[in-house]
């Protein structure tokens, strides 16, 4: 990490600024843009979207967020075989996604199965399901600091990792950390590439 970064595994107390991290850092984000086109109104959508998917992933024992000490960078990933939401909030998807996007809701819906239906089921694996860093801290490499401090604990276990890129300019930095492209996808309507990649433990 660079020098003054320490990185912890989150608490849900963290949730928030969590949350603050990421719907910044993925405000341009080509895919989830088109996910959520009304610029005006994309951070406040992202706050309940990616909010539901952080407080998600923070219910787990096992830990699997892990963020900077100040949570100006944040790596959210799934341990190996565990569902993105509970039972009760996948429920509740189509009713949060119609007062977010209205009649937009089955194209988005049917772009999240096509992320699930990238996601290899075996082996066992870390998902990588959002990493980002907030936007007064970009350019400083806490972002890939933190993947990478992530990705030396999860090699130690002996555990492969797995992620989509959904914005191709991130691609070569995945490729440099030995992750291998092995499928692609795009949104409903789109020419957007949503690139999958592996990476087995080194």
């Amino acid at each position: 990490m660079p020098p003054g970064e320490k990185v912890r595994v989150a608490r849900p107390a963290d949730a928030s600024a969590i949350t603050e991290t990421i719907s910044l850092a993925f405000h341009d984000d080509p895919t989830w843009s088109w996910a959520f086109p009304d610029e005006a109104r994309r951070q406040e959508q992202y706050a309940v979207w990616w909010g539901l998917l952080i407080e998600g992933a923070l219910r787990f024992d096992e830990p699997a967020v892990f963020v900077t000490d100040d949570v100006s960078a944040a790596a959210i990933w799934l341990p190996p075989g565990q569902p993105e939401l509970p039972a009760e909030d996948e429920a509740r998807l189509p009713e949060i996604l119609r007062g977010l996007i209205g009649d937009r809701t089955p194209e988005f819906l049917e772009l999240i199965e096509r992320f699930e239906a990238a996601q290899p089921a075996d082996p066992p694996h870390y998902y990588l399901s959002l990493l980002g860093v907030h936007d007064d801290h970009r350019g400083k490499g806490i972002g890939l600091a933190l993947l990478d401090e992530n990705l030396e604990r999860f090699d130690a276990e002996g555990v492969a990792t797995y992620l989509e890129s959904s914005n191709s300019s991130n691609d070569h930095r995945y490729e440099a950390r030995g992750y291998r492209r092995i499928g692609e996808f795009t949104p409903p309507g789109a020419d957007i590439v949503v690139a999958s990649y592996w990476r087995d433990p080194s």
